[in-house]
């Protein structure tokens, strides 16, 4: 049985909002083909007109599909994007985070030197957001639902050329444990992905890059690289009823590279 076959089916009826899709290679993209392959139905943010054509470009493959202009930083544009899908759906069974970002100098210098506006941006966007999007699709889940967002392992580890975004991550797994509390008795999961060295758009931004995932492959006791479809398919299992006793976790999908000794 081939694993499209497999998980055919599995999410059908649900409905989800993706936030993160910047191009093919997005982690967003790996997680939205998975959830639309088991029959999710999907909704799209993108960030101002010069994204909207890069965003519905790579989604075209999935049919006619609802897109929505959205700054994570404007919680007017947040309740505009819900109370869309409000009147679209009624409801909402998913939300998909995959949004980060850390000004150009603060990625590139020491940690050391982050400058307030640039620490305070890489947390606004990186984390807040997290809480900001969760808050306004609570409304939506009255069936219960499940939140995932995209985390790496800086979070935990102090990696070379993270920096700030490191600490911003580290912020949203800990945001990821307090919304978990708060949404429990409602039905409500929400958990963590945090994957391995992946060549997105976003990693582009992390000095030396490639080398890190040269590394991480060679230590990971899998000894390779992951795949962004292992991504997806790890977003699928949260969002899906298989996981329905696991939330406030960070689940790892690094080939194992999180338990060694370095």
């Amino acid at each position: 049985m081939s694993e499209a076959s497999a998980t055919s089916g599995l999410l059908a009826g649900k409905r989800g909002l993706i936030v993160g899709v910047a191009n093919q290679n997005s982690i967003a993209w790996a997680c939205a083909k998975a959830l639309h392959g088991a029959g999710m139905e999907l909704a799209f943010t993108y960030q101002g007109e010069t994204m909207r054509d890069r965003c519905a470009k790579t989604v075209s493959s999935l049919g006619e599909t609802a897109l929505y202009d959205l700054d994570v930083r404007s919680d007017e544009q947040i309740d505009q994007v819900f109370s869309a899908l409000n009147e679209k759906w009624g409801k909402l069974d998913f939300l998909l985070h995959s949004v980060a970002f850390a000004p150009k100098d603060a990625m590139a210098n020491p940690f050391l030197q982050t400058r307030r506006e640039d620490f305070l941006a890489a947390h606004d966007i990186s984390a807040y957001s997290l809480v900001a999007l969760t808050r306004a699709a609570e409304p939506l889940m009255q069936a219960g639902g499940s939140v995932v967002t995209m985390s790496y392992y800086g979070a935990q580890k102090a990696v070379p050329g993270y920096n700030v975004m490191g600490v911003a991550k580290a912020a949203l797994e800990a945001s990821v444990r307090y919304l978990a509390v708060d949404l429990g008795a409602k039905g409500i999961r929400i958990n963590a992905v945090s994957a391995g060295a992946l060549n997105t758009l976003a990693a582009r931004g992390v000095a030396h890059f490639r080398d890190l995932q040269k590394i991480t492959a060679e230590r990971s006791p899998m000894k390779r690289a992951i795949e962004a479809d292992e991504v997806g398919n790890a977003a699928l299992f949260l969002a899906s009823d298989l996981s329905t006793g696991i939330t406030g976790e960070t689940m790892y999908v690094d080939a194992g590279f999180n338990i060694t000794a370095g």
